[in-house]
């Protein structure tokens, strides 16, 4: 687990590709989920956060 934290103090691709990835998928999660319109509504915000936090990480060093 200090070796995750590590790397995102560090600002290393892999943790950060990582949090970036979750996120796209709580995204699409939300969307696909019938129960709560606030999740639904937020969920479109969180794929995008996802997947723009993932195109930036990915000019990060290894």
């Amino acid at each position: 687990m200090s070796g995750f934290i590590n790397g995102l103090l560090r600002l290393r691709r892999g943790p950060w590709e990582m949090v970036a990835s979750v996120l796209i998928a709580l995204g699409v999660l939300m969307l696909m989920q019938p129960f709560a319109i606030g999740l639904y509504s937020w969920s479109f915000l969180v794929t995008l956060t996802g997947t723009v936090l993932f195109v930036i990480v990915s000019h990060f060093p290894e």
